[in-house]
């Protein structure tokens, strides 16, 4: 009787054994048909006696259903995100065919993620590129896309994730670019690779060819972690995010500038004005750096360290309109103590004679404004701000010319 239960349990195992080979070729054959229905559904079936397979068999199982999800690029999102957990669970016997399946799904992939970043379609787009990336790990700038594009949503929570792993792979995106220029544009054209660049010079398709390293992203990336928490109400860890990277590159100009702007946003005016003047050492000739001293300096009450900031800053760029306002705003806004002595002022002979001196002494303040107004004007013609003050300036003046001719281009410009 034992014997009989022997044979009757070797017999069922064989039948198994045969219907999950039966299925799979059953699969096989669906796949190379593009029958994938057909192959999901003998899929499912052989699954059922998954227990049953052997380690050959349980392989050739997850990728034919890996392919199966796949359907060729017809897969839905759901459907690829399956397929790759199918293929992950492929343990051996189909290394190069579960390569060149996921480079294919890559290859779709980013068709699909350009093809939505183009129609603006974000939430897809950053989907698409953190797909990729999970199939290729080394591919690292996909997660950067799929962090980039989730910023352009927004979906900063979910842009957040994606930036904190970025930070965690140490994620830079420097990389050597090989460039040359277009023969019939004349236009600089960067290649994937400097074999294919090499090949076009060739070809005389391009010319002059040349190579750089790209910028370090890793300012942007920790810059728009900080921010998000700033938007998340998380300051203090805004602020750590910040001064470790800035541990880690000390020189990056950027980072501290990160900082700066976003102690600014948190109304730590000290704490933004020593790390400008820390910026300024590192880089004395940025105007932007000396305008932003200025501006610090002026609300503090500081007004010759503001004078002294924003002529630097003209003096580094000529053209720097803002500073030339903000020089004229400082000159004019000492009217104010002459306004209040000259109102106070009685009508004694020695009361008139104060009140003459104080007069000259405020329309001084009018000519010492002129040649600042008049060359952000001059820089700037459509500035009307900057128009009105001067055709105000020539009045009290007593210019009456130059009034005429500010009060006509002012009407031109409203």
């Amino acid at each position: 009787m034992k014997n009989r239960v022997i044979i009757t349990l070797a017999f069922s195992a064989c039948v198994f054994s045969f219907a999950q080979k039966k299925e799979l070729r059953t699969a096989e054959k669906a796949i190379k048909g593009n029958n994938y229905a057909e192959a999901k559904a003998a899929l499912n079936q052989a699954k059922s006696a998954m227990s049953e397979m052997d380690g050959k068999q349980e392989a050739q199982y997850y990728y034919l259903f890996g392919q199966a999800l796949y359907a060729n690029g017809a897969g839905s999102n759901a459907d690829f995100d399956k397929a790759l957990e199918s293929l992950n669970n492929v343990k051996a016997g189909y290394g190069q065919e579960v390569k060149d399946l996921k480079r294919d799904m890559i290859n779709k992939l980013l068709e699909r993620g350009n093809k939505a970043y183009e129609s603006k379609d974000y939430v897809g787009s950053s989907d698409y590129f953190e797909k990729i990336y999970r199939l290729s790990p080394k591919d690292t700038t996909y997660l950067y896309y799929a962090a980039s594009t989730a910023i352009s949503v927004p979906d900063y929570n979910r842009a957040l994730v994606l930036y904190e792993e970025l930070k965690d792979l140490g994620y830079t995106g420097v990389e050597k670019q090989y460039l040359a220029v277009n023969s019939e544009t004349k236009e600089q054209e960067v290649f994937q690779s400097k074999e294919m660049r090499d090949l076009s010079v060739k070809a005389k398709t391009h010319v002059n060819p040349t190579q750089k390293v790209s910028e370090s992203k890793k300012a942007e990336i920790v810059k728009n972690i900080a921010l998000i928490y700033k938007s998340n109400g998380d300051d203090e860890k805004a602020i750590t995010a910040l001064k470790e990277a800035r541990k880690e590159n000390p020189d990056d100009l950027n980072l501290l500038l990160v900082e700066a702007d976003l102690q600014l946003k948190l109304g730590n005016r000290e704490g933004f004005r020593a790390l400008i003047e820390e910026a300024t050492k590192k880089d004395p000739a940025n105007p932007e750096l000396q305008y932003n001293l200025g501006v610090i300096a002026s609300e503090s009450g500081d007004i010759d360290s503001a004078k002294k900031y924003y002529k630097k800053a003209v003096e580094l760029d000529p053209k720097y309109v803002n500073a030339y306002i903000n020089l004229a705003a400082l000159i004019l806004g000492e009217e104010e103590v002459y306004v209040k002595e000259m109102n106070g002022l009685g009508n004694s002979k020695k009361d008139n004679l104060r009140y003459d001196e104080l007069k000259e002494a405020r329309q001084q303040l009018y000519r010492d404004a002129l040649p600042y107004l008049t060359k952000a004007l001059e820089i700037n013609p459509e500035n009307i701000d900057a128009a009105k003050t001067l055709m105000n300036i020539y009045s009290i003046l007593g210019e009456t010319d130059n009034y005429k001719d500010m009060k006509a281009k002012v009407e031109a410009l409203e």
